[in-house]
């Protein structure tokens, strides 16, 4: 069964949002890759690249150019499930500033943590 990805959005230090067809999100940390696979290490390197990820064609995976890719399953199996987190509400992430989104990461953590949120702190209207 493939679990086809929607969506995907780059987030700071290296992971990913992958929003699934069966309305799952998860969260998806590229950073261990860079030592396993050498064709990741561009990610870091290349400036730019790693923001540049798009949903293949189907939703079979993901990727950043042809050598650099990750398929669905893997995504969903090894992702973390963050359906329930501050960044599933937030439907427009990739538009919020990079302080804005820093921000919302920094409360996510702590909401996952059953931290007490400040939701003043990620409030920006």
């Amino acid at each position: 069964m493939f679990h086809k990805v929607q969506a995907v959005q780059p987030l700071p230090d290296y992971s990913l949002l992958v929003s699934f067809e069966n309305s799952e999100q998860k969260k998806y940390n590229i950073k261990p890759l860079f030592d396993k696979w050498e064709a990741f290490k561009a990610l870091s390197t290349i400036t730019g690249l790693f923001e540049q990820v798009n949903v293949d064609a189907g939703g079979y995976g993901v990727s950043w150019n042809d050598e650099i890719d990750l398929s669905c399953n893997e995504l969903y199996e090894n992702g973390v499930d963050v359906s329930n987190s501050l960044l599933a509400w937030d439907p427009d992430f990739a538009k919020l500033t990079p302080s804005e989104r820093e921000r919302l990461i920094q409360a996510d953590n702590e909401f996952e943590n059953g931290e007490t949120v400040n939701h003043n702190a990620i409030n920006w209207d």
